[in-house]
């Protein structure tokens, strides 16, 4: 059995061979741990997908989450300087923006002009504002890491550039039928919090709740024009990053209002379009008090369940409550990866989360989110030995 009918089985309720191995790397891991320059990893479709498939061969997933659209093949145009500073590459835009591209974190964009970066909750028109959203950077770069999209109609993104599905492409020519292939679209959720700033959509979820609902109607559109075109082109599965719906940020009746109809939305429209696509889902911290609202949404899986104490999510529990009728994925905490003395601690909160998660399949061993940049490799490559010997069904 290949990784990718691998993770086909665990992700049907199926039967795998051996659970499947799966995690997602922050983007300051591949820079720390490819030859390839941050600049051509973040803003580069060759540059990510080499470096993708370079550490699934490395640590032997059976799956890779393309977490970044494919980039405009002409970006440099744009670009007036790359410099390499102590702290990291420093691009400066031909607009007179600016991008920092730490050694080992996710890059940070500074507009030239931060007050129009965003609109504001109070002013913003949903009849009207939506078709001058490209003119709120930060929201773009929130959304999809990027500045600015050439070959976009201006407004609100309903069909992606082609260049979109880039990245895609070079990793199925890598690959081929072999190892899974997962695409990723931001939740509506997380979209209403990149085009304001997240306190000012925080406060007004509960000072102008129908203003919300409105706008979140039409984000909702952005997301499933995304989604969807990565179901046609053919990926495995398409995961939701919905970060922001936790515990930490809304409760579960704000879930119920403000993320559960949108995001039902946003898989009826994948399930639809292409019959048979999983889709699943990512909500980092605290995710307990709303397992079985998250299953409302028909989502197909549920990613991350931070365990303590970087959430509040216990395998055994979540196994038993959802894993019936939706397939999990993560769990295992990446910050003690990184703290633990060698591989020995790591193998052994792994063997927990094997005894937890895999009896009656519909489990995928991975870390509860991205593993942190400075996770030592010989720590991730000895989980594949690992689920070899003891993940066996």
């Amino acid at each position: 059995m290949n990784s990718k009918e691998r993770m086909a089985r665990a992700m049907r309720h199926d039967m795998p061979d051996r659970v499947p191995l799966m995690c997602q790397l922050a983007l300051g891991h591949y820079f720390l741990n490819t030859p390839l320059k941050p600049h051509a990893i973040w803003f580069t479709s060759e540059g990510f997908a080499e470096a993708l498939v370079t550490l699934q061969r490395r640590y032997r997933f059976d799956g890779i989450l393309i977490n970044l659209p494919g980039r405009d093949p002409d970006w440099r145009a744009s670009v007036a300087d790359i410099a390499e500073t102590p702290r990291g590459e420093a691009i400066t835009w031909a607009s007179g923006g600016q991008t920092l591209l730490p050694w080992d974190d996710n890059a940070q964009h500074f507009p030239a002009n931060p007050a129009r970066s965003r609109p504001s909750f109070e002013d913003f028109d949903p009849d009207r504002d939506f078709e001058r959203v490209d003119s709120w950077p930060m929201y773009t770069w929130g959304v999809y890491h990027t500045p600015e999209l050439a070959g976009k109609a201006p407004g609100l993104l309903r069909e992606p550039p082609s260049y979109f599905t880039r990245t895609l492409d070079l990793v199925k020519a890598a690959v081929g039928d072999e190892v899974s292939i997962h695409g990723e679209v931001f939740s509506p959720f997380t979209h209403l919090m990149e085009l304001f700033t997240y306190e000012d959509a925080l406060a007004h979820l509960a000072l102008e709740p129908d203003k919300a609902a409105a706008i979140l109607d039409q984000l909702t559109e952005a997301s499933i024009a995304w989604g969807v075109a990565q179901a046609r082109w053919g990926v495995d599965a398409v995961l939701i990053s919905s970060a922001y719906a936790g515990g930490g940020f809304i409760s579960p009746r704000m879930y119920r209002r403000f993320v559960l109809p949108y995001e039902a939305r946003l898989v009826d429209a994948v399930h639809s379009a292409v019959p048979g696509v999983p889709v699943y889902t990512h909500t980092c911290g605290r995710i307990s008090d709303r397992l079985e609202l998250i299953m409302e949404t028909g989502t197909d899986g549920i990613d991350t369940l931070d365990p303590p104490p970087i959430g509040d999510t216990v395998l055994a529990d979540a196994k038993a409550r959802i894993g019936g009728r939706l397939f999990i994925k993560g769990n295992l905490n990446g910050v003690a990866m990184l703290q633990a003395d060698g591989v020995e601690p790591v193998l052994e909160m792994a063997r927990e989360r094997l005894r937890d998660g895999m009896p009656g399949g519909g489990y995928i061993l991975s870390t509860a989110c991205s593993v942190p940049p400075r996770v030592q490799p010989e720590k991730l490559e000895a989980l594949y030995p690992l689920v070899e010997a003891e993940g066996r069904y």
